[in-house]
């Protein structure tokens, strides 16, 4: 492998799962799950295509895992609390959890009602494996056939077993509070989970599209809202946040 393959690979695997870490906050949390934004049906459109092509999910059953975590958040029932199960097993097989809850007919009759499948959901979108393998022969056109499968493994590995778990197993243990929750705010993850890590903030008002409310505090995806917002692409619904002091924040 070249030396300019070696730099292409990691940094391909880099962007493609920063696209998908975005187009799950935006679409699939504070869309679907919350319903903070209106998005344009174009915009909603090609949010799915992204997530299709690089993470094969049910819109249906993420939103129904997401929305019974906070009917439950860290007691019994919750699907994947490091407080109920530990940090390490959340963090290293989160994965297991949300299929295991994901697969469940109940919670998804009982918390995702508004998002049985489509008709382009039945005849595409449904079929996640055909999206993850058209998405890698999509890398391994752009960047070559080796070059393209490790992109696409380090991808894998970076979204599921990385960014995705981190967000519940920090965000359930250790970090800042702006509000009383059992949930914490870090500022290091957020800048690399498109703002999601900022979970002390969005459990105080789950239904705003805005997760940063303090200093320093940066949450990507309302800066990509933002940019949406100014071309008529976006409508934020849920109501803004401000700031409540507890005690000095402990990272």
């Amino acid at each position: 492998m070249s030396l300019s393959i070696a730099w292409t690979v990691p940094v391909v695997a880099l962007a493609v799962t920063q696209l998908a870490v975005i187009a799950t906050s935006i679409y699939l949390h504070r869309t679907l799950a919350h319903k903070a934004l209106r998005l344009h049906p174009a915009v909603s459109l090609s949010f799915r295509t992204i997530l299709w092509l690089t993470t094969g999910q049910s819109r249906r059953e993420w939103v129904a895992v997401h929305r019974k975590h906070h009917a439950f958040t860290d007691r019994d029932g919750d699907p994947h609390s490091p407080r109920l199960l530990g940090f390490w097993p959340v963090q290293l097989v989160n994965v297991y959890y949300y299929y295991r809850e994901a697969k469940n007919p109940r919670t998804l009759t009982t918390f995702a009602p508004d998002l049985e499948p489509d008709r382009i959901e039945r005849l595409l979108f449904s079929r996640g494996m055909l999206g993850l393998a058209i998405g890698l022969g999509m890398l391994c056109a752009a960047i070559g056939l080796w070059g393209g499968l490790i992109a696409g493994f380090l991808h894998f590995v970076l979204y599921v077993f990385v960014l995705a778990p981190l967000i519940n197993a920090v965000g359930h243990w250790r970090g800042a509070k702006n509000f009383e929750n059992t949930a914490y705010n870090s500022r290091l993850c957020a800048l690399f989970t498109a703002g999601e890590s900022l979970h002390n903030n969005h459990h105080a008002h789950p239904r705003s599209a805005k997760f940063s409310v303090g200093r320093w505090e940066f949450d990507l995806s309302w800066t990509v809202i933002r940019a949406l917002g100014a071309l008529g692409l976006v409508d934020v619904l849920g109501p803004p946040v401000a700031r409540v002091a507890v005690a000095a924040p402990q990272e």
